[in-house]
C-alpha cells in the first residue's frame, strides 16, 4: 500500500550506498539478503528474537539494495529480477513457519497456515494477472506491468512481521490481520481484473 510513496525515498537513501559498490553484482546483494533473511528465520526458531528482528531487518534493507544497486549502474536483467521475487518468497514464506515452531501461541498455527493459503492464492492471482496483461500489451510501465497494488506491500510486511518477531503472544492476531489483507488485496485485483479483462 505504501510502497509506491517510499519507492524515491528508499533509492535516495540507498543511492550513495549502491554508488560505491560498482564491483559488486546485484545478484550477489539479493543472495546475501536471502542469507541474512535465512539467519533470521534460525534466530526465530531458536528464540533469539532481537537478533532474528535485526537480520530480518537487515534482510529488507538488503532487498532494497539489490534494485538500487542494478538501477544506478545499468545492471538491471530479467534473471536478477527472478531471483530476488524467488529469494523473497522463500524468506516470506520461512518467517511464519519458524514462529510458529518458535512460540506456538494458541491458535497461532492454523492463523499461520490461512496466511500461508493468502501468499498463495496472491502468488497466483498477481502473476497469472501480470502475464494475461503483458501478453497483451496493456498496462506496461516502462519496467514493470502496472496493475493495482495490494492491501499488504513490502512496508507492510516489513511492519507485521516485525511486530509477530517482537510480540510472539499476539502471532496469530497478527497472522489473521496479515491474511485478512492479503485476501481483500486478492478480491479488489480480481474486480479490477473484471472491469479490464
Amino acid at each position: 500500500m505504501f510502497d509506491e510513496w517510499l519507492r524515491a525515498y528508499k533509492d535516495r537513501l540507498l543511492a550513495g550506498v549502491a554508488g560505491r559498490l560498482g564491483r559488486v553484482s546485484p545478484n550477489q546483494v539479493t543472495v546475501l539478503a536471502f542469507l541474512v533473511g535465512a539467519g533470521a528465520v534460525a534466530a526465530i526458531a531458536g528464540g533469539r528474537r532481537p537478533l532474528a528482528l535485526v537480520l530480518w531487518l537487515l534482510n529488507r534493507l538488503l532487498d532494497g539494495l539489490d534494485g538500487t544497486l542494478a538501477r544506478l549502474h545499468g545492471r538491471s536483467s530479467d534473471f536478477g529480477a527472478y531471483l530476488d521475487i524467488l529469494l523473497d518468497f522463500a524468506v516470506y514464506a520461512a518467517v511464519p513457519v519458524a514462529l510458529v515452531l518458535a512460540a506456538p501461541a494458541p491458535g497461532a498455527t492454523l492463523a499461520a497456515l490461512v496466511l500461508m493459503a493468502s501468499f498463495y492464492l496472491n502468488a497466483a492471482s498477481w502473476m497469472y494477472l501480470s502475464a494475461l496483461l503483458e501478453r497483451r500489451g496493456e498496462h506496461v510501465g516502462a519496467t514493470r506491468v502496472v496493475m493495482p497494488a495490494g492491501l499488504v506491500g513490502g512496508t507492510e510486511t516489513i511492519v507485521l512481521y516485525s511486530a509477530a518477531i517482537l510480540l510472539p503472544r499476539q502471532l496469530g492476531a497478527i497472522c489473521w490481520l496479515m491474511a485478512g489483507l492479503v485476501f481483500a488485496g486478492v478480491i479488489q485485483r480480481l474486480l479490477w481484473a473484471r472491469r479490464r479483462l
